[in-house]
């Protein structure tokens, strides 16, 4: 890995290349005009941008040759900034001074409230836990304690004190555990001989009465001016922080990387390496390679990506890569830390996997493409409404085995051949064991109800994995999420339920949904319902939950309201053909034939029904 500083500067100029290839030449003069500009008066790029547009409109001339007269004037006069980069390769490239050099004058530091409201200032625009001290000392020197002096803003110890709140105070009277340990131990040195210490991880004892505490710390420990900076990070912290960002990662499909123009150094994230197909000891992919993946259909985007960088902007694109054989949708943003004149010096992005959601995108989009140009026959009206319901609303074949439970699917389209449903499901385990079901139908038929009701099945399941498997805690997601659209809001009905095997427990909550159907020994009753209002109706409403026991056997029907409701009939009228099935069912009966008996009610509504049998005392 090469570290020189024309590495650096080839870099650079590899950059400049790509983007000057990416925009016609009239906005590459316009471009280095404002970014230079910009550079020498300390103002934004866009602002620069501006300003000379604004200036060749008033002199009536075309902003490229009023950016080709700028940049002959600017790039003849000495930059200060140009100044300061040569001045700094020349220092890396200058050999070390000899033993005998002479000694460095020494450096006069201020003391008092101004230099104090400083550097409160600094730590105020620091990430992480800081503090600045000033020994104490006797008329010998000797150092008796140190008086915190500044605080980082968004610091709170252990006893829930603020950083503001001891600002001024010693060191001694408000952390007594810290006197004569290691970390005072530390200050001393770095306050005696100049140098930068790191302590730990040690073990800090606290607290006082009945509850005293002990936290492991990385203690760090810099002079500054008269007095020293310490820092402090908690290795457990730092060690869950990273468990939570590769998991935010995998869940996500997210991976990040890092591109030190200075060294050269490329640094990828576990899950970068997982997106790439590719192993961790063989490095990072080459610029080469990794432009060798790239479709050459999408280089169009890539030229407006490189352009858009070349302006000083985030670049967020979409595009496609071969890898492993198959194609995958890349959604990467990158931006840069760039020095004065706007010349990038670090580069660092993130990448998400997006195939999954663009080919759902995709094969939408080509279904209903296909009812839009063949609406006109029935027929095919019917097959692809039935493809589209398909792609949002996948079922699957035969019984499906959950923890605990066995499971059969069934799905009834209305009659009419153009009335695409908003009935769903949602039937996984969690990651604790257990098992989260939802069932649910959205007011009216055609695209619309099926987007509403691919919103909320997606939504189950993101939430389930991200947020919480508590069923009134969902519903109160689902009606947010439908509520802000108000006015134009749909409307809903859902019910969610989770069960946890090992006790056999249901609990579940409705939002204006039918109750599930228990069987037991024969006998068929409704639960009873929970309060709950239909999902987009009202900004906060208020959903309760109810608890059941499962026994081996008992048979669970969740359905939607097809299979009983008809304008033309009673609710009774609706249950009995439903219970009668019901209750000639057995425990040795496949599931998948007890909701083949099944019929709806209704025939100009679609109906989703989901069969559940308790299976044998889980382990």
């Amino acid at each position: 890995m090469s570290s020189a500083p024309q590495d650096y500067l080839q870099r650079l100029a590899e950059i400049d290349e790509a983007v000057a290839r990416a925009r016609p030449d009239p906005m590459v003069l316009v471009e280095r005009a404002a970014g230079l500009l910009a550079g020498r008066v300390g103002c934004r790029v866009d602002e620069a941008h501006a300003q000379l547009r604004q200036i060749a409109g008033e002199r009536g001339r075309a902003p490229a040759e009023v950016a080709q007269d700028l940049l002959a004037a600017l790039e003849n006069r000495p930059s200060t900034a140009r100044q300061a980069v040569r001045t700094m390769v020349e220092r890396a490239l200058r050999p070390p001074p000899s033993a005998h050099a002479a000694p460095r004058s020494p450096v006069i530091h201020p003391t008092g409230q101004q230099w104090a409201g400083s550097l409160r200032q600094v730590l105020a625009a620091l990430p992480g836990n800081h503090c600045v001290l000033l020994p104490v000392r006797r008329p010998d020197g000797t150092i008796t304690d140190y008086d915190i002096v500044a605080v980082s803003p968004a610091v709170v110890d252990l006893s829930g004190r603020r950083g503001e709140s001891v600002v001024g105070g010693r060191v001694s009277e408000i952390y007594p555990g810290v006197a004569g340990s290691p970390i005072w131990q530390a200050w001393a040195d770095t306050l005696a001989d100049g140098v930068a210490r790191e302590v730990g991880p040690i073990t800090y004892q606290g607290g006082e009465g009945p509850a005293p505490f002990a936290i492991s710390l990385v203690v760090r420990v810099h002079p500054i001016g008269p007095g020293l900076l310490h820092s402090w990070v908690r290795p457990d912290e730092q060690q869950r922080m990273g468990e939570r960002i590769a998991q935010t990662e995998r869940l996500g499909n997210l991976g990040w990387g890092e591109w030190d123009l200075l060294s050269g150094r490329v640094v990828w994230s576990e899950e970068m390496y997982r997106i790439y197909e590719r192993e961790p000891e063989d490095g990072p992919l080459s610029d080469e390679e990794s432009k060798a993946l790239r479709l050459p259909e999408d280089e169009a985007i890539h030229q407006q990506a490189a352009a858009t960088f070349g302006r000083g902007e985030t670049v967020d694109i979409t595009y496609r890569a071969r890898i492993g054989g198959r194609i995958k949708h890349l959604r990467s943003v990158v931006d840069a830390v760039r020095d004065i004149e706007g010349r990038p010096v670090r580069i660092y992005g993130i990448t998400q996997d997006v195939t999954a959601r663009e080919t759902s995108r995709a094969k939408l989009a080509e279904v209903e493409q296909q009812l839009h140009r063949q609406r006109q026959t029935l027929e095919a009206e019917h097959q692809l409404a039935g493809q589209l319901q398909q792609v949002i609303l996948p079922l699957p074949p035969g019984v499906v085995e959950l923890p605990g439970l066995r499971m059969a699917v069934r799905y009834l389209p209305a009659e009419q051949a153009s009335q695409v449903g908003g009935d769903w499901f949602h039937a996984a385990s969690t990651r604790d064991g257990q098992v989260l079901l939802a069932i649910g139908d959205v007011a009216g038929h055609g695209i619309r109800a099926a987007t509403t009701m691919a919103r909320l099945r997606h939504a189950v399941d993101a939430l389930s994995v991200t947020s919480t498997t508590e069923p009134a805690d969902l519903l109160r997601h689902l009606n947010q999420l439908l509520y802000t659209d108000w006015p134009d809001a749909d409307t809903a009905t859902a019910l969610i339920a989770r069960f946890d095997p090992a006790a056999a427990t249901l609990t579940w909550a409705q939002a204006g949904h039918p109750p599930p159907l228990l069987t037991r020994d024969g006998d068929t009753v409704p639960l009873d319902r929970p309060a709950g209002m239909l999902l987009g109706a009202r900004p906060d409403p208020v959903y309760r939950t109810s608890t059941v026991e499962l026994a081996p056997d008992d048979l669970l029907l969740l359905y939607t309201d097809g299979l009983i409701e008809d304008r033309g009939k009673s609710i009774t009228q609706g249950f009995t053909p439903v219970v009668t099935a019901l209750a000639a069912s057995h425990p040795g009966e496949p599931l998948t034939d007890l909701v083949g008996r099944l019929r709806r009610a209704n025939p100009q509504d679609d109906t989703c029904i989901l069969a559940l049998r308790r299976t044998a005392a889980h382990p």
